[in-house]
């Protein structure tokens, strides 16, 4: 599983740190807030003791791919009227590619009278991998800049290559034991173990055109990794009488703080001060960087940086209309304002994130379950908080999909949801810190589709 889980390369659905879609239930019905199945593992601990008696593991698989595209738009970009030069026009979209060949979930549980016990194991949180083939407009415009004040140099004297890559994992291994209190109630607490993994890679690179002698005028090379550890402690309570459940969930701030172990950190300027230039063609190291400034200090080995999983409330209704019917709504809040990021970015959030989320599922016969559920998902996002490197987009996700109950023992169960993101658009006058300004459009697609089988022992 460990080794199975280290291919996952993409974000999922939840907060902007936490995720909360593993078990291929919540693929076809998104609201799994009063489930009594294994699922409840992470969704409704203390459920499960109206659940399965005895043991019940579950295996998950899921298959997302993801585009997250920038587009920058930018007019008369460099431009100095007293010089007579006009600047450049720039609509340029920097696609950004995110996909797993597999994304596994573990869930099992045994209940025995009053009490269960239970375990989930999964990638919780954070954004994934993606790869930008074309760099990023930050540390392009950056370049373009630095190249413009410091040799006069137009865009048409030189072209850039660039890439980037990064990628934010957390993996984490959840323990709950839960207990029924009364004939109607009870609680479960539980311990979360995660695991940060990540990195940035990439490079710029600037060289004068093939008519100018290809001669390297800037090259930025990156290559950082960051690791850490958090726990989250858990509550879960449920209220279950006749077709009516309700149940509530909190997690407590996880706090992790990373430590950059930077394999690569390097840059090379060509001089172009006509007093130095001839002994000293490249300026390298330490000064060189100096010259990007708060751009690249976030990268520097050692440095920290936090990456909180913020709390999480939840509250779900779930209610039987019938033998076959069945239908829950539910409500997320994640306090992403008091869970630090890097650079404090957390405090530019204009609330914390809030989820909306129904599903109803239906069973034709004793084999064969068919679901379908929605989320509305809104971050509270500000221009400030928006970043090149890390960026979020609201969103409205639709899931359908069933079960098959093999046997008595066995259900398989299948699903698909789509997230329909809505464009964020961000209006600099000073865009990346030069005197221009410039537009970015953040734009983001996502697909999941997932098997999973349940089994009863």
């Amino acid at each position: 599983m460990a080794v199975t889980a280290m291919l996952a390369t993409t974000t999922w659905a939840g907060g902007l740190m936490t995720n909360t879609n593993y078990h291929i239930a919540f693929d076809r019905m998104m609201a799994r807030g009063a489930s009594f199945d294994v699922d409840a593992a992470f969704s409704n601990p203390a459920g499960l003791v109206w659940g399965h008696e005895g043991w019940q593991v579950s295996l998950n698989f899921q298959k997302p791919w993801q585009d997250r595209d920038i587009q920058l738009t930018a007019n008369n970009f460099l431009a100095v009227p007293s010089m007579g030069y006009a600047g450049v026009n720039i609509d340029q979209k920097f696609p950004g590619k995110a996909s797993a060949p597999i994304v596994p979930a573990l869930f099992a549980s045994y209940k025995k009278d009053n009490w269960a016990v239970s375990t989930m194991i999964g990638i919780v949180g954070s954004g994934g991998f993606v790869k930008y083939d074309e760099g990023i407009p930050m540390f392009n415009a950056l370049v373009m800049a630095k190249l413009f004040s410091s040799a006069s140099l137009t865009p048409d004297r030189y072209n850039i290559a660039s890439q980037m890559e990064g990628k934010q994992y957390i993996f984490g291994g959840q323990l709950n034991f839960s207990y029924k209190i009364t004939d109607n109630f009870a609680a479960a607490v539980g311990l979360r173990a995660n695991y940060y993994d990540g990195y940035n890679r990439g490079h710029v690179t600037a060289t004068t055109t093939p008519e100018l002698g290809s001669m390297k005028l800037i090259d930025l090379q990156l290559d950082c990794l960051q690791k850490g550890w958090g726990f989250t402690p858990i509550i879960s309570l449920d209220y279950h009488e006749g077709p009516l459940t309700v149940a509530a969930r909190y997690e407590f701030r996880t706090k992790i703080n990373t430590k950059n172990d930077t394999k690569t950190l390097d840059a090379t300027i060509k001089n172009t001060d006509p007093t130095t230039a001839a002994t000293i063609p490249y300026i390298t190291g330490a000064t060189a960087l100096a010259q990007f400034g708060d751009k690249v200090a976030a990268y520097e080995d050692g440095a920290k940086t936090r990456y909180d999983m913020p709390s999480l409330f939840s509250l779900a209704i779930g209610y039987e209309f019938t033998d076959k019917l069945r239908a829950t709504v539910e409500y997320h809040n994640f306090d992403d304002k008091h869970a630090k990021m890097g650079g404090d970015r957390q405090k530019e959030l204009k609330h914390g994130t809030h989820e909306l989320l129904a599903g109803v599922e239906y069973d034709i016969n004793e084999k064969f379950t068919v679901s379908c559920g929605g989320q509305r998902t809104d971050y509270g996002l500000a221009d400030d908080y928006q970043q090149n490197t890390s960026f979020a987009c609201d969103s409205w996700s639709v899931g359908l999909g069933g079960a098959w109950n093999i046997n008595k023992k066995i259900r398989l169960n299948a699903g698909y949801f789509i997230t329909i993101y809505s464009d964020y658009k961000k209006e600099s006058s000073a865009y990346q810190g030069t005197p221009w300004p410039a537009t970015e459009t953040y734009s983001r697609t996502n697909n999941v589709i997932g098997l999973g089988i349940d089994y009863k022992f």
